[in-house]
């Protein structure tokens, strides 16, 4: 039976279209043909199956929906069939001897039996019911019961659309808010995550209403890919399940014949950015669609750019090849309005436009600055250009970038989309600078050395340089853009990972910004790229340390001299005459003063482990005992802890107290009871965990050895390395923590016990050695 719509295929005809072939390699295009094969012949002896239970029976018919009704049915699917039947008193049995069979073979199978009009009933209420029986194919029995049947959902889907499309596009919504979008996700549902396949069924369900065109050739050729990523996922697994997690994505990629990984996430990415963006044009058409009647409005918006019907155009007469900049005017204008650039328009552009002069125009680079500076909207219409090839023909170097994914729970998208939505949160910060110019294309390439191989800050500072001089700046502002790119990273690691109360850690970020225009973008440009990346990059904590680093770099930079680390506070002295330890807490900062000891920094670091506190910054200051007061004999530490709780709320301060008591006197085994967390919280089978790192970086301070330790996360690290510094006979002035997503930066300032630096290269390595054996 031929499976049309008003004479042009139908939806299940439509999908076993696979779209146009594109270059990949001959392993890869073999392992999808051949999944491609493996779904056909599964169709066919299903089929051949479910004719031969049937038999010649008469007055019913066995209908595919769901997967096998679209001939794509994977390892891992559900058969979903309808019996549809003309009223037979004897239809349950027949059904018995259909569905047992089928469940003896090991299938999953969801069925219904129905009449038509039951059928229709069904579909009339249940918009799950009416999308399946839309894609409804016929497998045995009466041909003419099944045309019935679709014929009549069709035909009130169509005649029902202006209510159906709503409900349909706030279930889509609704999906797209449970499970993501799939393009950014590191490990994406590949059917209904924003861009994935359901997504596809759904412009075919449009389509099927005669609202809008059937998918394009590119949307099928996407559909195809990500079709294929879940089979191979089935395959390789052995289960149905749909979410493409991070231990089976190498297994995935060699069964697609692919070379790694990130060369599946590139895949998967792009083709998820082709369906979002047909999903986002669809889902306004059919707002149109189901929106009151009335003239659409036209209104210029730029020269030769109008308003027509919510969308951006072109004028009447534009000759398009003949204006190099109209482009980035048209795509300014756009995000400036708050509008989607209109699918024609972005394909005329891309048909016609012509290559921009380089170096740029200003009236060029004044649009593209225009477009940042437009915030959130611009992200839309910068996604039209790109879907066309735009982008790269803009700022070539953007190929390298482009969809390639960041293996790293703290970012959330892709480099090219991180760029794009940092460069969109400057545009918050514009007021804040001298050069809002500058923060905008800074912000958009910081990170465009990712595309390389090497330190991506170095790299991108040099394709700065080089893309600067293309969009025609002149060499000063090539210079500032230059030092942006290359020091996008100084000031949020910076102030996470050094003691900022040490001189030389002003004195390096001065000396390496060297102007003050530089500072304040570097800092504007850490908060839009802070929350750019994500919720694990950036908060108020970072944000604190952030300002209060600018606050004195900027101040060095007008000529004043270095900070000097501050003196205990009357308050903070105040504790020291509890005696035997003390605590206080207020918010975010915990303050310890006990009696001094070599172990004390991690004893009391322990402690707020064991009472599930992640400590984000310590300092300690030692003061004799004539700050005390009267009686007292030895010496006093004073530790400052920023620390915030694991979860749910602070824990009792008396409890704290009570707590670091109890280890002084050596009557708490720390050890004994941090070593019974970390064993529930080892890394996932499967995720790849990188080994650990231990630097010790000496220009960082004229004091003290800067110790930096790279490691996965755990519960009670900090206290893990400070027991190996003091095993080795290190005392801890200071110490910053970073954890990024499941990775922690710490930062531990260290002297020998004569309070020196530790320069003997042997002991060097045996700090180093100490730390790495109780992180591995």
């Amino acid at each position: 039976m031929t499976d049309t719509i008003g004479g042009r295929p139908g939806p299940a005809e439509e999908f076993a279209q696979p779209g146009p072939a594109v270059s990949a390699p001959a392993a890869h295009v073999g392992a999808r043909a051949a999944l491609r094969a493996a779904r056909a012949q599964r169709t066919q002896e299903l089929d051949r199956m479910l004719a031969g239970l049937l038999g010649a029976e008469a007055d019913v018919a066995l209908v595919a929906v769901g997967s096998h009704g679209r001939r794509e049915l994977t390892p891992g699917g559900d058969l979903d069939l309808v019996l549809v039947h003309r009223g037979r008193p004897d239809i349950a049995a027949l059904a018995d001897r259909l569905w047992y069979p089928i469940w003896d073979s090991g299938l999953r199978l969801d069925h219904s039996v129905r009449t038509p009009g039951q059928a229709r009933a069904v579909a009339r209420e249940d918009l799950k019911a009416a999308l399946g029986l839309i894609y409804a194919r016929h497998v045995a029995g009466d041909p003419d019961l099944t045309k019935e049947l679709r014929d009549a959902v069709l035909a009130d889907w169509r005649s029902d659309a202006r209510r159906r499309l709503p409900e349909l596009r706030e279930m889509t919504r609704g999906r797209w808010d449970e499970y993501g979008e799939l393009a950014f996700l590191l490990e994406p549902h590949l059917k209904e995550s924003r861009g994935g396949l359901r997504d596809v069924h759904a412009i075919h369900a449009v389509a099927a209403a005669w609202v809008s065109p059937a998918p394009t050739d590119r949307v099928k050729g996407a559909y195809g890919l990500l079709l294929d990523v879940r089979h191979a996922l089935h395959e390789t697994t052995g289960r149905g399940a749909d979410r493409l997690v991070l231990q089976e994505q190498e297994a995935v990629a060699a069964a697609l014949g692919l070379l790694d990984a990130e060369v599946l996430l590139r895949g998967v990415a792009e083709a998820a950015r082709t369906i979002t963006f047909a999903a986002d044009h669809l889902w306004r058409r059919v707002t149109r669609f189901c929106s009151p009647g009335g003239r659409p409005l036209r209104r210029p918006l730029a020269d030769g750019i109008v308003e027509h019907d919510a969308e951006v155009v072109l004028a009447r007469g534009v000759e398009v090849g003949k204006d190099p900049s109209l482009v980035l005017r048209a795509a300014a204008a756009a995000a400036q309005a708050g509008l989607p650039l209109a699918i024609a328009t972005v394909e005329r552009l891309a048909e016609e436009a012509t290559p921009l002069p380089v170096p740029w125009p200003p009236e060029a680079r004044d649009a593209l600055v225009t477009l940042l500076g437009a915030g959130a909207p611009a992200i839309g219409v910068w996604e039209a250009l790109d879907q066309v090839g735009l982008i790269e023909r803009l700022l070539p170097d953007w190929e390298r970038v482009r969809n390639r994914p960041q293996r790293n729970p703290v970012h959330t998208f892709t480099v090219d989309r991180h760029l794009v939505e940092t460069a969109t949160r400057a545009a918050a910060h514009t007021r804040d600078v001298a050069r809002p110019d500058l923060l905008l294309v800074g912000a958009l390439l910081h990170d465009i050395g990712k595309g390389w191989p090497g330190d991506h800050s170095k790299t991108g500072a040099v394709m700065a340089r080089d893309l600067g001089e293309r969009l025609g700046f002149d060499a000063g502002d090539v210079r500032v853009l230059e030092a942006v790119v290359r020091y996008h990273l100084l000031l949020p690691e910076t102030a996470t990972r050094r003691d900022l109360d040490d001189p030389v850690t002003i004195e390096t970020v001065a000396t390496a910004v060297g102007d003050p225009v530089v500072l304040e973008t570097l800092a504007a440009l850490a908060i839009a790229d802070g929350q750019a990346t994500g919720p694990a990059a950036w908060g108020a904590w970072k944000a604190g340390l952030v300002t209060e680093l600018t606050r004195r770099v900027a101040a060095v930079l007008a000529g004043a001299p270095p900070p000097v680390a501050p003196e205990p506070m009357p308050q903070q002295l105040a504790l020291a005459r509890h005696g035997g330890g003390a605590v206080r807490v207020t918010g975010s900062q915990i303050t310890v003063v006990a009696p001094d000891r070599p172990d004390l920094l991690w004893q009391a670091a322990g402690v707020l482990a064991l009472h599930r506190l992640a400590v984000r910054s310590a300092r300690v200051v030692s003061w004799g005992a004539e700050r005390r007061g009267r009686g007292s004999a030895s010496p006093t530490a004073l530790l400052e802890f920023m620390a915030v709780p694991e979860y749910g709320s602070g824990p009792d301060p008396a409890a704290l107290e009570a707590d670091l008591r109890r280890v002084l006197a050596g009557r708490l085994d720390v050890a004994r009871r941090l070593e019974r967390r970390a064993r529930s919280h080892r890394p996932r089978k499967g995720v790849p965990v990188p080994p650990p790192r231990v630097t010790l970086i000496d220009d960082a301070s004229n004091t003290a050895t800067v110790v930096e330790v790279r490691a996965h996360d755990r519960p009670g690290l900090l206290w893990r390395i400070g027991q190996a510094l003091g095993a080795s006979g290190m005392q801890v002035h200071a110490a910053r923590v970073e954890t990024l997503g499941a990775e922690a930066v710490d930062v531990f300032y260290i002297v020998d016990a004569d309070g020196r630096p530790v320069v003997d290269e042997a002991r060097r390595s045996s700090i180093r050695e100490g730390i790495l054996d109780v992180v591995r």
